[in-house]
């Protein structure tokens, strides 16, 4: 009689987890997925925003994060997330996060790493509180504090967030300073130039994107 009891509640727990585990199966096929989106300034920001769109409406919600000091990339992203034939955003799935940036153009490398520990410390609890599944970004400096941030979730077993790089356009020849220090550590490292790989083998050239 033992016998029977302990098989009958060993085939129930065998039978409730198949069931639990398609359940999430189903669920993860139908989900959206949540991505933070690193948007620079200038260049890197009609690129990044050029891919966001391309990933289409069922990555949700949307996080996009700007450097404090840049005044002009939340109207760009506001613009960017308004349906084709009206004026107003769509769901309101998207969220505009600012922190301050890790360099300046021509800001000196030591100096920079106090300004970069700075943005980590603003960086750290958006990102543990945003809980991302994706971070997508495109070589600006915000991204460092950033993309460290998401290996920490992982590293902690917080959140397995997958963090997506994609080299800047104009970055023919040689990598940004943020692409060398991020690349040991980036999950999908994209380049859209063959030379690249030269120095970058683990990176994968995909061509033109915008």
């Amino acid at each position: 009689m033992l016998l029977f009891a302990t098989t009958l509640l060993l085939l129930s727990f065998i039978l409730l987890k198949v069931f639990f585990k398609f359940r999430s199966t189903e669920h993860c096929k139908t989900k959206s997925a949540s991505i933070l989106i690193v948007v620079g300034s200038g260049g890197h920001t009609r690129e990044i925003l050029t891919l966001a769109t391309a990933l289409g409406k069922h990555y949700t919600p949307r996080y996009y994060i700007i450097a404090e000091t840049d005044k002009m990339s939340k109207d760009k992203i506001c613009k960017s997330e308004q349906p084709i034939h009206g004026k107003e955003t769509m769901h309101n799935d998207f969220e505009v996060f600012s922190i301050p940036r890790s360099r300046e153009v021509k800001q000196s490398y030591f100096s920079s790493v106090l300004t970069t520990i700075n943005a980590m410390i603003y960086s750290l609890p958006l990102v543990f509180k945003l809980k991302p599944e994706i971070i997508l970004c495109n070589g600006p400096g915000t991204c460092i504090p950033l993309c460290i941030a998401g290996l920490l979730l992982k590293l902690l077993s917080i959140k397995n967030t997958y963090i997506v790089y994609v080299e800047s356009f104009c970055r023919v020849k040689t990598m940004s300073l943020s692409g060398k220090l991020l690349y040991p550590f980036i999950d999908s490292f994209f380049v859209q130039w063959p030379d690249l790989l030269v120095d970058y083998p683990k990176a994968k050239y995909v061509g033109r994107l915008v």
